[in-house]
């Protein structure tokens, strides 16, 4: 892995603060395309930075919505790397630089109660302490997604969003509100346990981890708080015991059945009710039950509330289950496979950053009876050849140039 030193404008080579070179990958085309940083998270860990600070830093300067789930890190459109390492340079002058001494060795630091909040840096090499700008949007994000100071150097568990998997840079000083509701204490193996603070199990617990009662899916940050939130509670539990007609998804199953117009807000309301919040199985009765034969056109309303269901590759993998079996089990399902509905449900999902495109690849070639009998199985996934040949062309399309 090419490495640089972290202020590139210093060409001494034996320069101690060292980063990875800034990787980029380009995917898609056209509405879809966009730009992953492959190695976001070494370049993070080498700032004592989480990944999301630079990834959203990138977003706020270039306009551009940002992806952070399941451990990529994407910019929407298609940027050089020359132009996002000009960029990262800019946030580790801004971020990361003691402006005194311009080393990296610094910490972030929150002072004062939420809603009067204010932040500089801390430096550890000269004990300087100096200023941000505060009027920088990068800021705003900073203070609602802040990385506990205790959390340094606990291994992040699969499937949580980046800044439970990096270690804090954060510093909250005595009276600051960190709004993170997690405690330090966890079960032996690092996972929270059911009725520790932030893994709720029923109640007015999970209506604090969802922060409100009201929609709250009606924008990408609200998506994106709420699915950091999840993916917090879901304690990745099999559940393969309980398929029968009473168990909670079952009910949950039944209940969108009969109510597929509900709003976001009543199925997440539903999903606390039967204390599945989290749980990946969700997904498999939401892709079978919450759309019809208009799938097509319906899941692209369904994106706020998939962006906040879908938090690890589990997850995409049980709603593509589901989905499967909502095509291959409905009366109409050769009219829907020929007219490559597969396809087309697979490119809303694809474009909004919901399923990963090694993902789909690896389940578009892997027959399964998990969900459906063999032959079903293998019509869906060829109605989801023509996405496929495209994901392939546009793969061709990047290592070319």
């Amino acid at each position: 892995m090419a490495m640089v030193n972290v202020r590139r404008d210093v060409e001494d080579k034996f320069y101690r603060y060292k980063m990875p070179l800034l990787q980029i990958k380009v995917e898609g085309r056209g509405n879809g395309i966009k730009t992953v940083i492959p190695n976001m998270d070494d370049i993070a860990r080498a700032l004592n930075r989480p990944p999301t600070y630079p990834t959203k830093y990138f977003g706020c300067e270039l306009g551009a919505q940002t992806s952070m789930a399941s451990e990529r890190y994407i910019v929407n459109g298609a940027h050089t790397a020359d132009r996002l390492r000009e960029l990262l340079d800019n946030f580790i002058e801004q971020f990361v630089l003691c402006t005194a001494c311009k080393n990296p060795e610094t910490e972030l630091v929150i002072t004062g109660k939420s809603g009067h909040e204010n932040m500089h840096r801390d430096c550890k090499a000269c004990g300087r302490q100096t200023t941000i700008n505060m009027r920088h949007k990068l800021v705003a994000y900073i203070l609602k997604n802040p990385v506990n100071k205790k959390e340094k150097g606990k291994k992040g568990k699969k499937g949580m969003t980046a800044e439970a998997n990096v270690g804090g840079p954060m510093v909250f000083e005595k009276g600051a509100e960190d709004g993170s509701g997690e405690d330090e204490d966890a079960s032996p193996s690092g996972t929270p346990a059911p009725g520790d603070q932030g893994v709720p199990t029923s109640g007015t617990d999970i209506d604090n981890v969802l922060g409100r009662s009201d929609p709250v899916l009606d924008n990408p940050d609200a998506a994106e708080e709420v699915s950091k939130k999840l993916a917090k509670t879901d304690l990745n539990g099999d559940d393969d015991d309980e398929e029968d007609a009473d168990s909670p998804y079952a009910v949950l199953g039944g209940w969108l059945e009969d109510n597929k117009d509900a709003s976001d807000a009543d199925i997440i309301a539903q999903i606390k009710e039967q204390g599945i919040v989290g749980k990946h199985k969700v997904l498999v009765e939401v892709g079978h039950h919450l759309f019809t034969d208009e799938v097509g056109k319906e899941i692209t309303k369904r994106i706020p509330l998939l962006q906040a269901l879908v938090t690890s590759e589990k997850h995409q993998k049980s709603l593509l289950g589901g989905l499967e079996r909502l095509l291959a089990l409905s009366p109409n399902s050769d009219d829907l496979l020929a007219a490559g509905t597969t396809s087309k449900v697979l490119m809303a999902l694809y474009q909004d950053d919901i399923l990963d495109e090694e993902l789909v690849k690896q389940w578009g070639t892997h027959v399964s009876k998990k969900y459906v009998d063999k032959e079903k199985s293998k019509k869906v996934r060829k109605s989801a050849d023509a996405f496929l040949k495209w994901l392939d062309e546009a793969d061709d399309e990047s290592e070319s140039e």
